[in-house]
């Protein structure tokens, strides 16, 4: 058991937060997480980003810039409930299309009920599946996004290139994560609210810490800025940079096939 990070060399395979698990056993129990919190999806973001995730999903929008064409295709991975894909559907003054991918029922059941009652279900696919193995043919999407879901999979490597496989030529990734905070007053501030008040706060408003705990321990897991981004460069992706949101709580890393 360890709450050092992983690198660009891998480990988030056999991490499920701080303990570390047999190979191909953390999807079943990441899959559990979102089984027990996807009703009260928004509220846990909330609880992670102290309501931050709503202001830093936007800048992505923004970043992303969807075509108001018919013809662009988003693909949005782990995105069950569906929050980025219909916000970029928005985006593109409803023309746009959108699949949005997760591999937990749970959530697409979520995400489809929105849809409907959002009016977006002819702009919107769900999709259930792996990150690591798509079920789409090669040079599809326009725009690959995964907003806080990428640190589940535990394969990034192999997600990344199956990222790059299914874009178009001039398509571009983008990845929004929880990150290594860079300001020290910060990080002390957020550890503190991460491990001292997130889980107990989980534990009254769901009946259940551990999903809490797992979040936010596996947040810690995850490789730094530049370590992501040399993932991102090994999948084939080029004009790979990141931003840091608020301190680098979070980060919006962007990557072009080309």
């Amino acid at each position: 058991m360890t709450s050092a990070r992983t690198t660009a060399d891998g480990g988030m395979e056999t991490s499920y937060g701080f303990q570390n698990v047999g190979a191909g056993e953390k999807q079943g129990r990441v899959n559990d997480v979102f089984h027990k919190v996807a009703k009260r999806y928004d509220i846990m973001n909330d609880l992670m980003s102290a309501g931050l995730h709503r202001v830093w999903k936007n800048a992505m929008i923004a970043a992303l810039n969807p075509r108001k064409d018919p013809s662009w295709n988003l693909l949005d991975v782990a995105g069950g409930t569906g929050d980025i894909a219909f916000k970029a559907i928005e985006a593109s003054n409803r023309l746009g299309r959108a699949t949005v991918l997760d591999i937990n029922g749970s959530m697409l059941a979520v995400g489809a009920d929105r849809a409907e009652k959002n009016g977006l279900s002819k702009n919107v696919t769900f999709v259930e599946a792996s990150a690591e193995e798509l079920p789409f043919e090669s040079n599809t999407f326009d725009a690959y996004t995964v907003s806080f879901g990428i640190r589940n999979v535990p394969r990034i490597d192999v997600a990344l290139s199956e990222a790059y496989r299914v874009l178009k030529r001039g398509g571009r990734l983008l990845v929004l994560e929880f990150s290594d905070v860079q300001m020290p007053l910060l990080d002390r501030v957020y550890d503190a609210w991460s491990f001292n008040a997130i889980p107990p706060i989980g534990k009254a408003v769901t009946g259940d810490a551990e999903p809490y705990q797992y979040l936010v321990e596996s947040i810690r897991k995850f490789p730094n800025q530049p370590d992501f981004a040399e993932m991102i460069r090994r999948a084939g992706f080029s004009r790979v940079t990141w931003t840091n949101y608020s301190g680098g709580i979070a980060a919006l890393h962007s990557g072009w096939k080309l």
